[in-house]
């Protein structure tokens, strides 16, 4: 039966859809606004008829297999849940509703999603996908897979998708290749933002198999790439997709160009840098001060086969961390994760170990300055503060928080140890014969947990000026495999985090703080932070009706956790440091703002089979 517009409406509203049709793209009215692409911080970039991303060669080569390293091993197909140890890039073989670029901040453009569409107040949004959209195995991508994933996802994948998509209140597919969420709660602006980002699993590929157990049977894809050929824990190769449904989408031209992505598993990072040095692996991101400094010295970089190049970009920075376990008791206390802190020697340990390549992070969104606190407490940022004012140390108000600085020789400064021990003495340790004891004479002992024999140069400096203070810190070195599964059940004291945020904070910051996240083992809360003044900043952030307020909302939380000296903050790189065969592989120039796009804008120069 053929129904006119109004009778459709009329059909859409006894289902439960949208009071009115979807407008013509970039229309607005009471209802909702349709557009080709969104973004949290200010205007979209490309324009609705955009013929690519300006940063892209469009006539990029297509062909070629470039060889890679991955770390430790895998035993699973399965990127989304807690169990097994996923191949790296299999993300890679799935497509989103929507995609992000290299050169804005929190932005997103339609992939699967021809338009999306959403009112004032974020109560819900709808995608259109787009017809053509396929499975690699020639079926269409329905809205029926999308809520199907959705749902999938939040029931049966790691603690991160349920806490990420947990106001969605309705999934439902509807007429004319329409998905539609609604949402329980108004006026959280990036619920419609991050639903752009759900991954679409095929439905009529899961329904019969088990998705909570790890396989190495190659799932269903829709993305540029397949599986190919591949031996656990040896090597996965991925090939393109010739006939690749999105390949001639403005989104994707110039992306997509290596016919063979093939991973070479080693068992450390040393081994994986000898064999890019020989020629085996043809790009390597430097993650090593010490490799970076002293080791590019081998004959094919003399010969100029091999450049590098440290590349500055734009956008928040990810710092590394110790990170406090506070499920331990012996680190419940905040004067004795203070304490510790003070003995990290951040000045001598980047001149002497990582030849001045580092800077220190003063704040959890570095990188974002109208998220980083600083200072004192002032404006919209201290009258959201007041409200908790009871419940914070005085410190939040009263001081700028500050690392120490020490003047790089090595040497202990009395003064900060004073302090330090202080502060340990207030929370009833006291040193007896050299050993920092509680009240009941028990030691002040734990263990740094580490996967990769690289850290013990960082770990250790740090455990040695611990013992000035009293403490017998140990370090244990575990395979991949073992340090993934006491990370993810919570089962270490100490281990070297990653602090890392998008310049547009938001529903994320439940996973990573909130309260209720703290013991649900594979979630992302690894510190244990459980403070009802850090869950109710989190909420300030999510619903905060304007950038102003987002980001006086972030610099209280973004306090809050300085103070609360939940990791101390070591350092982040100012650069990306990469190094390649230099007539094996080809990159845009100059590279992208934010991200150097490897390996989706290169291109191979040198055709290898």
């Amino acid at each position: 039966m053929k129904l006119n517009r109004r009778q459709t409406t009329q059909m859409l509203l006894a289902l439960g859809g949208v009071s009115a049709l979807p407008l013509p793209l970039q229309a607005e009215s009471a209802e909702g606004k349709r557009v080709h692409g969104t973004s949290l911080v200010g205007d979209v970039k490309y324009a609705a008829d955009y013929e690519r991303f300006s940063y892209v060669n469009p006539d990029a080569p297509k062909g070629g297999k470039i060889r890679l390293s991955a770390q430790g091993g895998f035993d699973s197909f399965n990127p989304f849940i807690v169990k097994g140890s996923a191949a790296d890039r299999v993300g890679i073989i799935y497509d989103a509703l929507m995609q992000s670029p290299l050169d804005e901040d929190s932005a997103e453009y339609g992939l699967l999603a021809e338009w999306m569409e959403s009112p004032a107040d974020s109560s819900w949004v709808m995608f259109k996908l787009r017809d053509e959209a396929r499975w690699h195995d020639g079926e269409p991508i329905t809205p029926e897979d999308v809520v199907f994933s959705f749902e999938l996802l939040t029931t049966q994948a790691a603690p991160f998708f349920s806490y990420y998509y947990a106001n969605v209140a309705k999934a439902e597919a509807l007429d004319g290749n329409i998905v539609r969420f609604e949402f329980d709660q108004k006026d959280n602006r990036e619920l419609p933002h991050i639903m752009g980002q759900l991954a679409v699993l095929p439905k009529h590929y899961w329904k019969d198999r088990d998705f909570s157990e790890s396989s190495l049977e190659k799932p269903l894809g829709s993305g540029p790439y397949k599986i190919g050929a591949f031996e656990a824990n040896r090597y996965c190769e991925f090939e393109r997709v010739d006939d690749y449904w999105g390949k001639d989408l403005p989104i994707n031209i110039g992306s997509n160009n290596f016919q063979t992505l093939r991973y070479e598993y080693f068992k450390d990072d040393g081994a994986a840098f000898e064999a890019f040095k020989s020629g085996e692996i043809d790009y390597r991101e430097e993650n090593s001060s010490l490799n970076w400094g002293t080791k590019y010295d081998f004959p094919a970089f003399k010969r100029g086969e091999v450049v590098r190049e440290a590349v500055e970009l734009a956008g928040p920075k990810a710092a590394q961390s110790f990170a406090f376990n506070t499920r331990r008791e012996m680190f419940k206390d905040r004067r004795v994760r203070e304490a510790l802190s003070m003995a990290f020697d951040f000045e001598w340990l980047n001149k002497a170990i990582f030849f001045g390549s580092y800077a220190r992070p003063s704040s959890y969104f570095q990188g974002t300055p109208d998220l980083m606190s600083g200072g004192k407490p002032e404006g919209l940022e201290l009258e959201i503060l007041e409200e908790f004012r009871a419940d914070l140390p005085a410190e939040v108000f009263d001081q700028e928080f500050t690392l120490p600085v020490t003047d790089g020789t090595g040497r202990p400064d009395r003064r900060t140890l004073r302090k330090a021990k202080n502060l340990l003495a207030e929370a009833g340790w006291t040193v007896k014969s050299g050993k920092l004891v509680d009240g009941d004479g028990k030691p002040f002992e734990f263990e740094f947990l580490i996967g990769s024999g690289a850290q013990e140069r960082v770990v250790a400096p740090f455990v040695k000026n611990l013992e000035r203070l009293g403490i017998d810190a140990s370090i244990r070195l575990v395979d991949s495999a073992q340090y993934t599964q006491r990370y993810r059940a919570y089962d270490f004291d100490m281990v070297i985090g990653r602090v890392s945020n998008s310049s547009s904070p938001g529903n994320e910051q439940r996973e990573f703080w909130r309260s209720s996240v703290a013991e649900k083992a594979g979630g992302r809360n690894i510190n244990g932070v459980q403070d009802p003044v850090v869950d109710e900043l989190i909420e300030k952030i999510i619903f905060a009706k304007d950038r102003e307020e987002l980001a006086a909302a972030s610099r209280a939380l973004d306090r809050v956790l300085l103070w609360g000296h939940y990791n101390i903050l070591q350092l982040y790189t100012p650069t990306d440091r990469i190094a390649w065969w230099k007539d094996r592989i080809g990159h845009p120039d100059p590279f992208p703002s934010h991200n150097v796009g490897f390996p989706n804008i290169w291109w191979a120069t040198e055709k290898k089979t």
